[in-house]
């Protein structure tokens, strides 16, 4: 009987832990539950953005968005688990797969992405680089310390409903989202080139890009080859530096057939974005289709369908 008590105790774990390990555990599970609760929200309630960023990480752009929500969905549900004791260790276990996984990742795309931001965090400024192994090495530590200094797991249904929940949230914000793609009312007018534009007639591109980012190059070169539907007028919006412009346009091609706006601030009221390179289309003042996706094929092939390019 003493035998079975003890091989019981083994097995479930210790019973009491040293001050230390239970408070340096808590705090670990806290810290990494914050910084994964905070991005996957992000995800979930700014799933676009977050495609455009996944786009740049190198994730092809027709998985972009599924790629982002399943990931607000994952980090979300695992900052839950950590928060929660009973399903601390499968919190743990699940941040630390995404952490390994993370770094796999960047490791097979290093010399693409170095010296890019990694897009894991909205508000956490990472270039991909030597220091972003690191930084993830000492939250897959901190990681194994919140899930070896806890109790066992246990109540998975308890775990598959907080998981349901989690989607449900997800599928409802997504909804919303994707609704105010579609329809948004464009300004009246705005400054094209130093002059008054009206918005309310014809059919209209707007390309959001900065002047500086390879991205925003990249999509813009191609654009140049595109033979444009006539009565379409294409317009540019520097999302930062205004300045070079200019030569933007020279270095892509776009200098006789791109227009450029200055009222960033009202354009982007109208149609929230947050990273170019980013475009909507406008028929008649209102808003027909967003892009955020400028490779395999797109935005080329949906341009196509609308007749905005022959």
């Amino acid at each position: 009987m003493g035998n079975g008590l003890a091989e019981a105790r083994l097995e479930s774990g210790p019973l009491v832990l040293p001050a230390w390990k239970s408070v340096l555990s808590l705090a670990c599970a806290v810290l990494l539950a914050l910084l994964f609760l905070i991005a996957g929200l992000w995800k979930l309630t700014e799933p676009y953005e977050a495609a455009t960023r996944m786009i740049q990480a190198k994730v092809p752009g027709q998985l972009a968005l599924f790629t982002a929500i399943f990931m607000g969905v994952a980090e979300v549900f695992s900052a839950v688990l950590l928060l929660v004791p009973r399903f601390r260790r499968w919190g743990a276990i699940a941040t630390a797969l995404m952490l390994v996984a993370f770094m796999v990742y960047i490791g097979y795309h290093y010399n693409a992405l170095r010296g890019e931001e990694c897009s894991c965090f909205p508000w956490l400024k990472r270039a991909v680089g030597p220091g972003f192994f690191i930084g993830d090495a000492i939250m897959l530590l901190m990681a194994a310390a919140a899930g070896w200094w806890t109790r066992q797991s246990d109540n998975l249904r308890g775990a598959l409903i907080m998981l349901g929940a989690i989607v449900v949230f997800g599928g409802a914000s997504f909804g919303i989202t994707y609704a105010r793609q579609t329809g948004a009312v464009a300004p009246a007018s705005i400054q094209l080139d130093g002059a008054p534009y009206s918005l309310q007639n014809g059919r209209v591109f707007v390309y959001f890009y900065d002047p500086e980012c390879a991205h925003c190059l990249d999509a813009a070169k191609k654009m140049a080859k595109w033979s444009w539907a006539n009565d379409v007028t294409i317009i540019g919006q520097p999302t930062v530096n205004p300045q070079f412009s200019k030569f933007f346009l020279e270095d892509t091609g776009l200098k006789s057939k791109m227009k450029t706006a200055s009222d960033l601030q009202a354009l982007q009221q109208a149609f929230p974005f947050t990273n170019g390179p980013f475009a909507v289309t406008i028929e008649h003042g209102r808003q027909k289709q967003s892009f955020i996706q400028f490779d395999a094929g797109e935005p080329e092939d949906s341009l196509r369908k609308m007749g905005y390019i022959r």
